[in-house]
């Protein structure tokens, strides 16, 4: 597995995000020896780079990762995020960046992952209420303290990841970025080249979509939050088979799947890019690995940047997205 570097953290070029094991998607949760197989797995094939939150259970999904890197912490990239409980107030589903919640925050993950310090810890959200520049203050502290080794945000918008690094550097920022979602190349991929700041795309598979194996709400659980997602809801699915299929066709030029391919075009869109694809399946962790040795065409390429944006937006709510 190749390498690249967000900011000066040197992770595989392939991470793997590790959220639906635990939360969110059909069958989250139901099989944890599985998605520890899994998480092993990816370590096995050159993926250094885990990425986790409170958030995800909540609390579960670090304790699985915990469990799973037990013994195997030396030379992974572990990033966990902070941002979407407030402890100050229970423990409620809520955004705060405030000092004091962070400092409660980073205590919890760092138990639940069974280590003594965190390499890259993300603020998940903004807060409206909290200045950006003192969540980052109390993040540079903890940095000084040795329990965070490097920051980053998640969904920020240019003038927020603008005020952020004139405090700390910021090492990088996580937005959701794929085929399905174009939105981080008019005003975020700029700024953070800008600034020197790596680029961690989420969901870049499109929540599964990409890789054509979901062609019907019918396949997802009443849990599955992509049951009510603008982009999967009301008819949009069925619209939207379009971006799937124009992703096979080429995938069936190559020799190569869907989700290798739609990751091989990510990769292609620049250094100091790392994409976190999730799964709870060994065989899924195997094949986009896989897209780290895919190298499309020119032409391959451009056909698949022509595609047409989705119908939907990418959240029933987007106000707390790019803020």
């Amino acid at each position: 597995m190749r390498h690249t570097k967000l900011r000066e953290l040197d992770v595989s070029r392939m991470g793997l995000g590790t959220m639906g094991m635990s939360a969110y998607y059909t069958g989250a949760g139901s099989d944890d020896a599985e998605s520890m197989r899994t998480i092993q797995r990816a370590l096995d094939l050159g993926v250094t780079f885990i990425d986790t939150a409170e958030a995800y259970g909540p609390y579960a999904n670090e304790e699985l990762v915990g469990r799973a890197l037990a013994g195997r912490r030396e030379g992974m990239v572990l990033a966990t995020k902070f941002g979407l409980i407030s402890h100050r107030n229970g423990g409620v589903r809520q955004t705060d960046g405030s000092p004091e919640n962070i400092r409660g925050a980073v205590e919890g993950s760092l138990k639940r992952l069974g280590t003594d310090y965190i390499d890259l810890y993300y603020q998940h959200r903004v807060d409206p209420s909290t200045p950006i520049e003192e969540t980052v203050a109390t993040l540079s502290e903890l940095v000084k303290e040795g329990k965070v080794r490097y920051i980053g945000l998640s969904e920020a918008a240019p003038e927020t990841i603008r005020r952020a690094n004139a405090v700390h550097p910021i090492t990088a920022l996580q937005t959701e970025y794929s085929l399905w979602t174009r939105d981080p190349e008019a005003e975020i991929l700029p700024v953070v080249r800008e600034l020197g700041i790596g680029f961690v795309a989420y969901s870049p598979l499109g929540r599964g979509f990409l890789t054509g194996q979901i062609r019907s709400l019918d396949q997802l659980d009443a849990a599955d939050f992509r049951g009510s997602n603008p982009r999967f809801a009301g008819g949009a699915l069925q619209e939207n088979l379009r971006i799937a299929d124009e992703v096979a066709a080429v995938a069936k030029e190559v020799g190569a799947t869907p989700a290798q391919v739609a990751l091989a075009w990510l990769l292609a869109q620049g250094e100091h890019i790392a994409p976190i694809p999730g799964t709870r399946h060994v065989s899924r962790v195997e094949e986009n690995a896989g897209a780290d040795d895919l190298v499309l065409t020119s032409d391959q390429l451009n056909r698949l940047s022509a595609i047409r944006a989705p119908v939907g937006d990418r959240y029933a709510d987007m106000a707390p997205v790019n803020r």
